[in-house]
């Protein structure tokens, strides 16, 4: 009588392991996910870099958490501005993996609408900072040409923000 209970322990328990074993994996990949992009990110510009950059803007926009395609996990606030050698964020963005600025022809504001122009997009740099970032333009690119300009994650295919350029 004790023999089979036991079997039928010792079943379970190596099921309920195996379980838990592959539910510990699942989380700690996801966590993973969610947590080297802050523990690898950059620092941003401090507050005298942004006002000495200020001086050099030619365009501005603002990113806010509104948008039809920004959620609780992707998202930015504050003043993005430009000029034809710098493109920067006195503000925050959602923190994740594998974020690119572009500069767009036209305003999207979810993912099915940047897919559509994304080949007329330019990709100025990747973002390594999530607050008070500075990207340098590439040569060659007009940031005048482009009236948007859009974070997007490369690794996940997520729309994070996007702001019209005025």
């Amino acid at each position: 009588m004790i023999k089979p209970l036991l079997d039928f322990a010792r079943r379970h328990i190596i099921l309920f392991g195996t379980a838990k074993f592959a539910a510990g994996l699942v989380i700690g990949f996801a966590l993973g996910v969610y947590f080297l992009p802050i523990l690898t990110e950059e620092k941003g510009l401090d507050t005298a870099a942004l006002a000495q950059l200020e001086a050099s803007a030619e365009r501005s926009g603002t990113f806010t958490r509104d948008l039809p395609g920004s959620d609780a996990f992707h998202w930015g606030e504050g003043t993005v501005r430009a000029s034809d050698a710098r493109i920067w964020l006195e503000g925050s963005i959602s923190p994740g993996p594998d974020y690119r600025l572009y500069l767009t022809p036209s305003l999207a504001t979810d993912e099915a609408s940047f897919l559509k122009i994304k080949g007329q997009s330019i990709q100025v740099d990747e973002v390594k900072a999530f607050s008070n970032f500075s990207l340098d333009v590439p040569p060659g690119i007009t940031v005048g040409d482009y009236p948007a300009v859009l974070i997007w994650c490369e690794a996940f295919g997520e729309f994070i923000t996007a702001a019209e350029l005025n």
